[in-house]
């Protein structure tokens, strides 16, 4: 219940829908350039993960390889670094004020995200909680 309200305050005052509209005109100019839809895709990923946080992780997907790593390279020089300082400043900015921590936390959350997307994915907390089931 804590994270839904944590969630539903990002969205509302913690910039979360800003966020998420940048990601996603980045995601459509990313699309219509059609080399870069590799990024766009993270775009989209970073657009998900920006609106919802609380809750939620990064984690490295099974099967990436060195493609989306050199790709990383690339998304670094080009958009990735003002990316994630436009988090940590928001996210210095915001934990100013006690009542903005969690929402600091939460952009210094996404840094990593904006600063490597390629080659993870987002899923929940608890589903890394859960035992995997033994094949034996």
């Amino acid at each position: 219940m804590v994270r839904f309200i944590l969630n539903l305050l990002w969205l509302i005052f913690g910039s979360g829908i800003v966020l998420a509209i940048g990601y996603g005109i980045a995601a459509l100019i990313c699309f219509v350039l059609v080399v870069t839809i590799p990024f766009g895709v993270a775009s989209l990923r970073l657009a998900y993960y920006s609106l919802w946080p609380f809750g939620r992780t990064l984690t490295p997907k099974p099967g990436a390889g060195i493609g989306s790593g050199l790709a990383n390279v690339l998304w670094v020089v080009l958009a990735g670094w003002w990316l994630a300082l436009m988090h940590v400043v928001a996210g210095v900015a915001l934990c100013v004020t006690i009542i903005g921590i969690p929402f600091g936390i939460a952009n210094f959350k996404l840094v990593p995200a904006a600063f490597w997307p390629l080659g993870r994915e987002v899923v929940e907390i608890d589903d890394l909680r859960r035992p995997v089931p033994s094949a034996g």
